[in-house]
Order: structure tokens, then sequence, then C-alpha cells
């Protein structure tokens, strides 16, 4: 079984895709209005097998419940800068044993991490 696709709840389509695209650097996948109550939004990060979906329809989720998606990177610093430089606010990196981390969220309050793993010996 491979996971594909997580459905991230948003209250203004238009809004989240915008953030997800053009300040995370998630690609575009699909957005195609089925009907007028059923609107499919496809994204997915840079590198994944596993992409995360929004839109009208598609979720009985309340708005910004979805909570610590994360995602895995090579360079959690690099990516920090790249969010920041986009107008996405994140902390400082949290260094712990088990890796490296920095967290933001979309407009809605949906949350993320986004993970830079130790290197193993």
């Amino acid at each position: 079984m491979k996971l594909e696709l997580v459905a991230v709840p948003v209250t203004d389509v238009d809004r989240a895709k915008a953030f997800y695209v053009d300040q995370v650097g998630f690609h575009e996948d699909h957005d195609h209005k089925v009907t007028p109550d059923l609107r499919f939004v496809q994204l997915t990060p840079p590198g994944s097998a596993c992409s995360i979906v929004m839109g009208v329809g598609i979720t009985s989720m309340a708005p910004g419940s979805q909570k610590g998606l994360q995602v895995v990177v090579d360079d959690v610093e690099a990516v920090r800068h790249a969010l920041l430089s986009k107008g996405v606010e994140t902390g400082e990196v949290d260094v712990q044993p088990w890796g490296s981390f920095i967290y933001f969220a979309d407009p809605d309050g949906n949350t993320w991490s986004v993970q830079q793993i130790p290197k193993r010996l």
C-alpha cells in the first residue's frame, strides 16, 4: 500500500492554492470544478509521491483541523530561508537527536513540520 492523497480542509480554495503553490512551492497537479458543489484541487510537494487535495465537497473536516502533516527535506535551513523569502512564517530550526525541524501553518491553520533527518553513521 502507498499513501497517495491527504485531504487538507480550507475555507478559501483559491487563497489556499496560492499559498501552497506560490509560497510553499507545491506543484499544481489538478484543479477541476466538476459541479458547483465539487471542486478538486490536487497539489504535490516537490519530490513527493503523496499529494494533498483541497476544494469544495472534498472533506467534512473543519478548515484548519489538519494538524501535523510532515515533509522530509535534505536541508531544512535552506527550506526555511526559501519559505521566509516567500512570506511563510516559521520559527528557528529546532534541532533534536532524531532530526532538525521547522514548522509552519497555512492561512486556515493546518499545520506542517519540515524535517531534516540526521545523517546515519
